[in-house]
This record gives structure tokens, C-alpha cells and sequence, in this order.
């Protein structure tokens, strides 16, 4: 057994345990950039959004963090932030120190007791903590974990020609995963596949080719967690409003809107890859929209 810190925001789903693991709160430019058409006159027409999820001014809050999971007596992680000490152009990222590492650890799941690690894309903010730097080089963090990413995805980048951003990015944070060979890229089909009992990849494309959203479900309960698909509340009640990063707009909304009808007042969780806390929630139908009733971790 690991011993958890009370103070990791925690969910209970079934007999799964969801941990979130904070990296970092970006800041307030971010949405601006991320959303744009998310303007305070939009928040405006959604008041809930200021109980949590933005300021009165109408900025919204992001955060950067992973999910811890304990299931089926696996450790998995999903998504694994910025990472610390990495050249990036965006200066919110750039050789970041944040004490990732330490919370996690804990939480439970030092680097090594990690079994898998589910990356629902291959974006910077939810690649960095893949690796580690030990000696000048660039190596996994988790020594003994399975990272696993959809098959379309990896086809997808492989295929571009990078800019240098994304480049260096790939060098730090994805080959070196592939090299040590610790990397599985999975066929991902309409209907979802499960990885292992209660953990299903849900292909949710627009916003890259190949990201996906991560199902679990255990004795009748059942949680989602995002990626970017949705990037922040206010896309409930706008599921329209997509990112600046999109690689589809069109096909990215698409995709969001189905997603939230089919989560549209069910138990189901809802868990935001970068909401900020509370983090969850409950989509309920609002006109012809939604929006998000929040759900406070069972612990803080």
C-alpha cells in the first residue's frame, strides 16, 4: 500500500479512486489567448460560471494537473502536465519549477509504483512530466510504466512538418519515451476501447486528430475525464466557442456538442483537464445549451 495525502483532491467513482494532481494555475492572459470568443460578455450571460470557474471581470480560470487513478490494483495517471526545466516559447511554460513531483508522490504514486500513463494527446501542456532530466539527457519519469497514446495521433504528427516549438517538444518529451521503449500506440476505434477493466479510451477528434477523452466506470458510476475537448466551463452553455489550438474548429465543436448531450443529466462526472477547482461536476441541460454543476472532491 502507498499512503495518500488527505490533502489531494480526491473522487470516488464506483471502486475507482480519482486523485487530481496539481501542476500549476495558469495565468489570467491564458484564456484570452485559448478562447477568445469567450468574452465577458459571454461569462456575463452565464452567472454560474462566476460561483468557480472565472473572476468577476469575466477571465476565466485555467489550471494544469493530472489524474491519479487506483483501479482494478493498477496506478494510472492520465496527462502529465508541462514538466519542469523545458524550453518553451510560451513563457507560462517555460523552464517551469513547480513541485509536481512531490505532490504526487504524495499522493501515492511515487514515479516508480506508476503502471500506466494515458496521454490524450500529444500537446506540450500534457506531455512534460513523461520525462525527467537525470545527467544532461532526457529520461522517462516513470521508470516502469506503459505510456499510451492513440495510434491516429502519433500518425498525425508524424506525418507535419513541425515547427521548431513543437519540435524541441517531441525531443524532450515524447522520444525519449519511444526510445527506452516505453511507448504503445493504441487503435482507438468509434465505439471506444477498453485499456483495462473500468478505463475506456473515448475518441473525442477536433481538437487534434487523435485525442481522447478517458471513461471510467465501476459498480454503476461513471466519470469523464476531458482532455481538451473541453478546455473550460464556459463551453457548456457555448459548445461553439473552440480553441485557438484546434487543429478542426468545426469538427472539434461537433464533437463537444455530442459529448455533452450524451453526459446531459446523467450521474456522470465530469472531469476538466484544465478546469480549474473544483474541477467537477454534473452537465445539466440548460435551454438549449448546458452547463456545469460542480461536485467538491469527497476529499479536499
Amino acid at each position: 500500500m502507498h499512503a495518500a495525502s488527505d490533502a489531494v483532491p480526491t473522487w470516488t467513482v464506483g471502486e475507482i479512486t480519482v486523485r487530481r494532481i496539481d501542476e500549476t494555475a495558469l495565468p489570467a492572459p491564458t484564456g484570452r489567448w485559448l478562447l477568445p470568443d469567450a468574452t465577458p460578455d459571454v461569462v456575463a450571460g452565464a452567472p454560474w460560471l462566476q460561483r468557480d470557474f472565472t473572476d468577476r471581470d469575466g477571465t476565466l480560470r485555467l489550471a494544469t494537473h493530472s489524474f491519479a487513478i487506483e483501479v482494478q490494483g493498477l496506478r494510472l495517471l492520465v496527462d502529465t502536465g508541462i514538466g519542469n526545466g523545458k524550453p518553451r516559447t510560451n513563457p507560462a511554460w517555460n523552464d517551469l519549477n513547480s513541485d509536481y513531483l512531490q505532490r504526487l508522490t504524495a499522493a501515492g504514486f511515487a514515479p516508480e509504483t506508476v503502471d500506466l500513463v494515458l496521454l490524450t494527446h500529444l500537446h506540450t501542456d500534457h506531455v512534460g512530466w513523461n520525462t525527467r532530466a537525470e545527467k544532461g539527457s532526457w529520461v522517462p519519469t516513470f521508470p516502469r510504466a506503459r505510456y499510451l497514446t492513440a495510434r491516429t495521433e502519433w500518425d498525425h504528427w508524424a506525418g507535419q512538418e513541425l515547427d521548431e516549438a513543437r519540435r524541441q517538444m517531441f525531443r524532450d518529451s515524447v522520444h525519449p519515451v519511444r526510445d527506452a521503449g516505453q511507448l504503445d500506440l493504441i487503435e482507438v476505434p468509434d465505439e471506444g476501447t477498453e485499456i483495462v477493466p473500468g478505463v475506456r479510451l473515448l475518441p473525442t477528434p477536433g481538437h487534434t486528430p487523435g485525442q481522447v477523452a478517458v471513461e471510467l466506470h465501476s459498480a454503476g458510476r461513471t466519470a469523464l475525464i476531458t482532455g481538451d475537448c473541453i478546455h473550460h466551463p464556459v463551453q457548456l452553455p457555448r459548445p461553439d466557442i473552440c480553441s485557438c489550438a484546434d487543429v478542426d474548429p468545426t469538427q472539434a465543436a461537433r464533437t463537444r456538442s455530442a459529448l455533452l448531450a450524451s453526459l446531459a443529466d446523467t450521474d456522470a462526472l465530469l472531469l476538466g483537464s484544465h478546469f480549474p477547482p473544483p474541477t467537477a461536476g454534473r452537465v445539466i441541460s440548460d435551454g438549449d445549451a448546458y452547463r456545469l454543476s460542480a461536485v467538491a472532491p469527497d476529499r479536499p
